[in-house]
C-alpha cells in the first residue's frame, strides 16, 4: 500500500475541475466493459474506445459500464462529460487518494468509495479506488484496475430472469457498494485470523518479526478505519436523499447497508484495541525476559563476589615465616583443599538462600 505523494503535487496551483490523475504510475490500457440487458435481454461485451459506449447512454435498456483505469484522465473525461458528470465529480474520480464521499447532482450521483483486498503474493491489504455514478438507465463503475469483487453480481445479472429489481439504477449501484462493504468482511475475518495466531505465539514466545506482524496490522487497521468511517456518512446520505433517482423501496436496503457498516466499524475498532494490547503485550514480555536475564546474571555476579574476594586474599603474596598471624593457612598441607571447600560452601549456601527466597 503506497500512497502516491509525488503525484500530489502535479495538483498544487491547479484550478478546481481540472481533470488530472492523482495515484500509481500504470501503462496499461483503458477498458470498458458493457452489460445491457432488459427483463428478457442480456448482452455483455468489451469495448476499446469512449465513443463506443456513448449510445448506451438514451437506450431504453439497462446498462452497466465498467471503466477498467482510471490512469488516463481524457479517456475518463471523455466518459464522463457524455453522461454528465461535472468537472468537479471528474477531478475527485481520477484522485485515488479521495476520501470517500457522496456527491448529488440533477439527473445522477456518484459515491466514492474504497475496495478492499488481500494482495495474491505476502496477503497484504490493497486499496483500490471505485467511483460508481449512476443516472437513469445507467450505472458507470471507475477503477483503477480490473481486479474487483463484483463477479458474482454480473453472474446475478445474467441468470436473473426477469430483472425487476436489476432495472433499476439505484439497485444496481446499491448492489455494487453491497459487494465492497461485504468483503471487507472477508478482510476482517483474514486479520482475525492472524491476529489469534499472533496472540498464541506472543503467549509463547517474543520474536522480532512478531514486531514488524503487529505493525503490517496496524496500517491495515488504520486503512480499514480511514475507508469504512466515511462510507458511514456516504450511506446515510444516500438513504436520506431527497431525490427521484432513489426509490422508497430502496431505503430499507440502504438501512441494512448502513447497518452492515457500522458493524465493521466496531469490528474494525475492537481489532484497533486488540493490535494495542498485543503490542504492549510485546514490549511486556521482551521486558520480563529481559528482567530474567538480569536476573539470573545478578544471581551469578552475587555469588562470584564472595568467591572473588577469597581469592583475592589468598593471592596476596603473604610470608609465613614472617609471624603466625602473616595468613597461616598458605602453610597448611591441605590450604587448597580447604579453600575449595570455603567456596563450594558460600557459593552452595548462597544458591539455597536465593531459592529459599524464591528468586530462582
Amino acid at each position: 500500500m503506497r500512497t502516491p505523494f509525488k503525484k500530489l503535487r502535479k495538483e498544487v496551483g491547479l484550478q478546481p475541475g481540472s481533470v488530472v490523475y492523482v495515484g500509481r504510475e500504470r501503462e496499461e490500457p483503458v477498458g470498458i466493459d458493457i452489460i445491457d440487458y432488459t427483463d428478457s435481454e442480456y448482452n455483455a461485451t468489451r469495448l476499446a474506445r469512449p465513443e463506443d459506449c456513448f449510445p448506451y447512454r438514451d437506450t431504453a435498456s439497462m446498462t452497466w459500464i465498467n471503466v477498467d483505469g482510471i490512469h488516463d484522465s481524457a479517456f475518463v473525461e471523455r466518459i464522463g462529460g457524455h453522461f454528465g458528470l461535472s468537472p468537479l465529480m471528474l477531478e475527485d474520480i481520477v484522485n485515488t487518494g479521495h476520501r470517500p464521499k457522496l456527491e448529488e447532482s440533477p439527473g445522477h450521483m456518484l459515491v466514492i468509495l474504497k475496495m478492499l483486498y488481500a494482495h495474491e503474493d505476502d496477503g497484504l491489504l490493497v486499496s483500490e479506488q471505485v467511483s460508481v455514478a449512476f443516472g437513469t438507465g445507467w450505472v458507470i463503475s471507475f477503477q483503477e484496475t480490473g481486479k474487483d469483487v463484483f463477479d458474482y453480481i454480473r453472474k446475478r445479472i445474467e441468470k436473473a430472469v426477469p430483472r425487476v429489481r436489476f432495472m433499476w439504477p439505484e439497485y444496481l449501484a446499491y448492489t455494487l457498494i453491497d459487494a465492497i462493504v461485504d468483503h471487507y468482511y472477508l478482510v476482517l475475518e483474514g486479520i482475525g485470523e492472524r491476529l489469534e495466531a499472533l496472540e498464541d505465539r506472543l503467549a509463547e514466545h517474543t520474536d522480532t518479526a512478531d514486531l514488524q506482524t503487529i505493525r503490517e496490522l496496524k496500517r491495515e487497521l488504520i486503512t480499514l478505519r480511514k475507508a469504512v468511517w466515511p462510507l458511514r456518512e456516504v450511506i446515510g446520505g444516500l438513504d436520506r436523499a431527497e431525490t427521484p433517482l432513489i426509490r422508497d423501496d430502496m431505503r430499507p436496503y440502504l438501512r441494512d447497508l448502513y447497518e452492515h457498516s457500522i458493524q465493521v466499524i466496531d469490528t474494525v475498532e475492537t481489532y484497533r484495541e486488540m493490535v494495542s494490547g498485543l503490542l504492549d503485550l510485546y514490549h511486556t514480555s521482551v521486558s520480563n525476559r529481559m528482567n530474567e536475564i538480569m536476573k539470573v546474571l545478578t544471581i551469578f555476579a552475587t555469588i562470584f563476589i564472595p568467591l572473588g574476594f577469597l581469592a583475592g586474599v589468598y593471592g596476596m603474596n603473604f610470608d609465613t615465616s614472617a609471624g603466625p598471624f602473616n595468613l597461616p593457612e598458605l602453610g597448611w598441607r591441605y590450604g587448597y583443599i580447604y579453600f575449595w571447600l570455603v567456596a563450594l560452601g558460600v557459593g552452595g549456601g548462597l544458591l539455597f538462600f536465593f531459592r529459599r527466597k524464591g528468586w530462582l
